[in-house]
């Protein structure tokens, strides 16, 4: 039963602007807990928790423990990466070169946090995903990079706090263990690559990073990003990645994932499209961010050059900037 009297009610029916009058009233309050919430939301990421500045000697037990050094990133994470080359990765007759990563940072309250992820394959998932939980660490996300591809591969991201990063740095190197990656890093290269870089760079408005022959270029989202009140520096992963494997000819294999808020998807999705670029799959990394962000993994073999101004359309569709350390 109507809770409008019967002659409001027949105000209503008869006077249009008492309708609107009436309609506004009703939305009013829903309309401000939106306003409040995305006020609250502003507020708590402009509270949050900032890292602290940090050195590689800062890290030195973390390095310990996994057994290998990191990188130092926006001043104040340390990122370690765990190259599968012990796995000839094909897909639609592109070797592929894999790896995982673990990054640390520290905050001004003394606690750390380690973020990342793991490919491993198949048989190589479920003691991993045991070993990160045995370890503290908590999982937030599984799913494939790859469409059709051999060995079956899958990336299990990760998410733990703790006082002592040597903590959860044990966790990492426990589920390391159950998998065949390499205790060594692989050696650095930059060998020549077939590919007119100078196009590339040009359509992306970014410059590239020769890693190991593979051109990579990395976009930082322009928001602050937090999760429990603390801010996410752009290398915990909060990034868009886009990989060019030369492929012979001029031509290339492109791989990574963009970073997206909700709104961004539809527009990004139909930009890869567009320019031909397979969509792998969308999902999350994370749980709890702030904003929201849901990451779509993509591939194409096609002319670098060309490649590169269909992704320049699905960049312009996300609020990010070219970042000045590349991953």
């Amino acid at each position: 039963m109507s809770d409008v009297p019967a002659r409001d009610a027949m105000d209503v029916r008869v006077n249009p602007s008492r309708r609107r009058l009436l309609t506004a009233a009703a939305v009013s309050p829903v309309l401000a807990g939106a306003g409040a919430r995305t006020a609250t939301a502003q507020t708590v990421r402009q509270q949050a928790v900032l890292p602290a500045p940090t050195a590689e000697a800062d890290w030195s037990e973390v390095a310990g423990v996994l057994g290998r050094t990191g990188k130092m990133m926006d001043g104040s994470v340390y990122r370690v990466r765990f190259a599968r080359q012990d796995l000839p990765v094909v897909t639609y007759g592109v070797r592929l070169f894999l790896g995982s990563y673990a990054a640390f940072t520290r905050y001004g309250d003394g606690r750390a946090l380690v973020m990342g992820s793991l490919a491993v394959t198949e048989t190589e998932l479920q003691p991993a995903a045991d070993a990160l939980r045995t370890g503290g660490l908590e999982l937030t996300a599984v799913h494939k990079h790859l469409l059709a591809h051999e060995p079956a591969m899958w990336w299990t991201h990760f998410h733990g706090h703790a006082e002592d990063p040597r903590t959860p740095a044990h966790g990492v190197r426990a589920a390391l263990a159950v998998t065949t990656t390499p205790s060594t890093p692989p050696a650095a290269s930059q060998p020549q690559m077939d590919l007119d870089i100078a196009a590339v760079e040009e359509a992306l408005h970014a410059k590239g990073v020769n890693d190991s022959g593979i051109l990579r270029f990395t976009f930082n989202r322009r928001e602050t990003v937090t999760d429990h009140g603390r801010v996410l520096p752009p290398a915990m992963g909060m990034t868009t990645l886009i990989s060019f494997q030369p492929v012979g000819g001029g031509r290339a294999a492109v791989h990574g994932d963009f970073a997206m808020t909700a709104g961004e998807v539809r527009n990004v999705l139909a930009a890869l499209r567009r320019g031909g670029i397979d969509i792998v799959e969308l999902h999350s990394h994370g749980l709890t961010e702030e904003p929201r962000l849901f990451f779509a993994h993509f591939w194409a073999i096609e002319d670098g050059a060309t490649l590169a101004r269909a992704l320049r359309a699905a960049l312009d569709a996300t609020r990010t900037a070219p970042a000045v350390e590349l991953l």
